[in-house]
């Protein structure tokens, strides 16, 4: 989501002249985009925004901004800490950025922080995307679910839906300039169309109309939330053949108890038999999940629970972390029940080794199958060229081929299979 918002900024401030630079210490315009999901995050922010306080000594005419889930949440503190900072803005102010940017210009401090989006017409200023193949497309943003861990609907707020006819209407245009895949975007992707109570507006129906637009192209949607997976959505992945079968399902603990305090609306059971569900319908289905280690209270007992899930599910990734407590979130309360940071990373450590095994095992399983992939990019090794792509269900495929290019689909033999991703040769 921060990609595509960051996309969407670019193509902003390219009504105004800007022009992008790779080089930092030539821009006139630095601007950061944050996640706050976890600390580390947030300190790299505050680091690259130190960095930048050092240039402005030397450049005073430098302006520096900073936007995203940390200036939503730190406005104050980001004042106190980077005094240098000229623009501070929100989540949900993207689209005054023309108006903010015109402040700045004239040596105005601006920080705009609200907690309603600022509501344009989006159709007034391009996306300046970073992929020649795929394309991402927002079509909900925030979360009313407040899990006790997360701070996103205290920085990107309650659900809400874009209309389904803008959203086809930016699939089309993606499509019409060369796009072979295209991401739905959502904190809760699965909960697409519940705030506009029309009854008919679903991710479901969504993927449907979606599906229809003409040309050769495939469609993706994270992330979802286990519970709101329904049937009819199952049914639409089913039904459309653009549609990828891979589902990003984050479980977040496999101890029901935890998953209790967590906030999350299922049990260890209720996630087992979604994606048991989802397994009998689609065999070459994708899975993969998010898993916290070290969650305030968290016994060995239970976090062993969740190494156990692993296995059970055969989940073929997991995003992981050590907990880290966040603002505003009733975990990050828990004061008393915090877990020490050896005991958090040393459970990290072994989700991750957890989730080494369960990826090779994942992929070993491909090993002489046949694959359809898109090519994502190509690079040169050993003066051969070595095509990176993408299978239908997530995997990362390799292989050597000079005649294909960047965006072709084509099967690929599996040969061989690593942790993180598989082989192979094209079939001729």
């Amino acid at each position: 989501m921060n990609k595509s918002d960051s996309e969407r900024i670019a193509g902003i401030l390219s009504h105004f002249d800007y022009v992008e630079t790779d080089n930092e210490k030539e821009a006139d315009l630095l601007i950061i985009n944050t996640c706050s999901i976890r600390q580390l995050s947030a300190d790299k922010a505050y680091s690259h925004l130190g960095v930048w306080g050092k240039w402005k000594k030397t450049r005073p005419e430098l302006k520096i901004g900073i936007c995203g889930c940390v200036a939503q949440q730190d406005k104050n503190k980001i004042r106190q800490r980077a005094p240098y900072v000229d623009l501070i803005f929100g989540t949900h102010n993207i689209y005054e950025l023309p108006s903010l940017i015109k402040r700045v210009e004239n040596d105005e401090k601006v920080c705009a922080i609200t907690n309603k989006p600022v509501v344009c017409d989006q159709n007034d200023f391009e996306i300046k995307r970073k992929n020649s193949v795929n394309a991402w497309i927002p079509i909900i943003e925030g979360c009313n679910n407040f899990c006790t861990y997360c701070v996103v609907p205290f920085t990107r707020g309650r659900e809400r839906s874009r209309k389904l006819e803008e959203i086809v209407t930016e699939a089309k245009k993606i499509v019409s300039e060369g796009f072979k895949e295209i991401t739905l975007l959502g904190q809760n992707v699965d909960s697409y169309g519940k705030d506009l109570n029309d009854g008919k507006t679903t991710l479901a129906n969504l993927l449907r109309a979606l599906n229809k637009i003409e040309g050769e192209f495939r469609i993706r949607f994270v992330t979802s939330y286990p519970s709101d997976i329904t049937d009819d959505l199952i049914d639409a992945v089913e039904e459309c053949d653009k549609v990828c079968k891979y589902f990003h399902i984050p479980m977040q603990s496999g101890n029901s108890h935890i998953l209790e305090e967590m906030n999350r609306h299922y049990t260890k059971s209720q996630y087992y038999e979604i994606v048991s569900k989802i397994r009998n319908r689609f065999p070459d289905v994708a899975i993969t999940s998010d898993f916290i280690a070290g969650f305030p209270g968290e016994t060995e007992e239970e976090f062993q629970d969740t190494l156990n899930a692993i296995d059970e599910l055969e989940l073929d990734y997991s995003n992981t972390a050590a907990y880290s407590p966040r603002v505003f979130t009733k975990a990050g309360k828990m004061v008393d029940k915090f877990l020490s940071e050896e005991v958090k990373y040393e459970r990290l450590d072994r989700l991750n080794e957890k989730n080494r095994e369960v990826c090779l095992k994942s992929n070993e399983k491909f090993v002489g199958r046949t694959l359809n992939v898109l090519v994502e990019s190509k690079t040169e090794k050993d003066g051969k060229i070595i095509l990176n792509s993408r299978a239908d269900n997530n995997k990362i495929v390799h292989f050597e081929d000079e005649t294909k290019d960047v965006g072709d689909f084509l099967d690929v033999k599996i040969t061989r299979a690593q942790t993180w991703c598989l082989y192979g040769e094209p079939v001729k």
